[in-house]
């Protein structure tokens, strides 16, 4: 399989994974550079899938219906996504054509309550694959523009309990300002230190930072650390007040991450 993540407008990634013939397509809200990509590697678009309804993540699928005609479109059942074919809430288990691949759709809300992510099971040629939206980012989370902290930290929980080798394929480039946020929490942690220099010399290349491996989300990732005692004690001196709750360390980080 081959996965690839077409950059569209400043800062979103279009994820295409195809298997040298077919496509499955992750969020497209800009269709002109999928469509140079399809193209360009000559490839059929077997489904497109949709995470959540914002129009960086759904704008372009007028342009690629006209183009391609019926295409099977998965996406969250409780948002009304123009041209969806196939409404989900989570739980299903999904198997496309002509892929053979099983792929999970999980709920998790939190940066829209109808957001979905689809998680593709490792095969012995294959390593397990996460299209998480803009759920989980890699140093990073979402907004909470409609669900609840509660909400957000039970879906990164879900996500947290997925194998380690999982790739993370979020749809936005914020690595390095995740990174720097996290160091304002975290200022002597040496691991996000050289973290960051890895990834501004990746960034320098011209490489995406992305996909991560859900190891190093665990490793990196503050919004998923809330229970250890140094982002607790960072967190409760920013509230100012003491917080080991971990909902509540998970919601005053996303606010010190808001407000910053």
């Amino acid at each position: 399989m081959q996965l690839y993540p077409v950059p569209a407008f400043q800062d979103n990634y279009i994820w295409v994974l195809a298997d040298g013939k077919n496509a499955l397509v992750v969020d497209p809200g800009d269709a002109a550079p999928v469509i140079e990509y399809l193209d360009q590697h000559k490839l059929n678009v077997a489904a497109i899938l949709i995470t959540h309804h914002h129009l960086d993540h759904i704008g372009g699928l007028n342009t690629l219906v006209q183009t391609y005609g019926d295409i099977p479109i998965y996406g969250p059942k409780l948002n009304d996504i123009p041209f969806m074919t196939h409404p989900l809430v989570g739980g299903e288990r999904l198997t496309i054509a002509p892929f053979n691949r099983e792929i999970q759709v999980l709920a998790v809300p939190g940066h829209t309550l109808g957001h979905i992510a689809f998680y593709l099971p490792a095969t012995e040629q294959e390593p397990p694959y996460l299209f998480c939206g803009d759920t989980l980012f890699a140093s990073g989370c979402g907004r909470l523009f409609e669900g609840t902290p509660q909400q957000m930290w039970a879906s990164l929980s879900k996500l947290m309990q997925l194998p380690q080798n999982t790739l993370v394929c979020c749809a936005h480039e914020y690595t390095l300002s995740n990174i720097e946020f996290s160091l304002a929490v975290l200022p002597q942690d040496q691991k996000l230190i050289e973290y960051q220099a890895r990834t501004e010399e990746r960034r320098k290349q011209g490489r995406p930072s992305v996909p991560t491996t859900l190891a190093d989300e665990l490793k990196y990732n503050l919004f998923l650390k809330v229970n250890e005692p140094a982002v607790q004690h960072s967190v409760s001196n920013y509230l100012g007040k003491p917080v080991t709750n971990a909902v509540d360390v998970f919601a005053g980080l996303r606010q010190w991450k808001d407000n910053a």
